[in-house]
């Protein structure tokens, strides 16, 4: 496995590319690998989605930070635990 390819820690925030539209990204939290396919679930909770591994990239401080701020939001609001 090569080493852009090795999964990172579990939770660690990363964005998916695999919509092809810089503005349509994702940040998800890493959750695990199943086959070829790295588990990423939204920073604010909800369900997870499965994306190939050439298709994410760690996710830059301001992307962090701003999915960070939305989890704590959701969470003010009541709407993740």
């Amino acid at each position: 496995m090569s080493e852009e390819n090795r999964p990172p820690p579990r939770g660690t925030l990363v964005v998916d590319t695999s919509r092809g539209d810089r503005d349509r990204e994702r940040v998800g939290e890493f959750r695990g690998a199943a086959g070829p396919y790295w588990m990423l679930r939204p920073a604010k909770g909800g369900p997870e989605w499965e994306v190939l591994p050439e298709h994410v990239r760690p996710a830059t401080p301001a992307e962090s930070l701003a999915a960070r701020t939305a989890r704590e939001n959701a969470r003010s609001r009541g709407e993740v635990a």
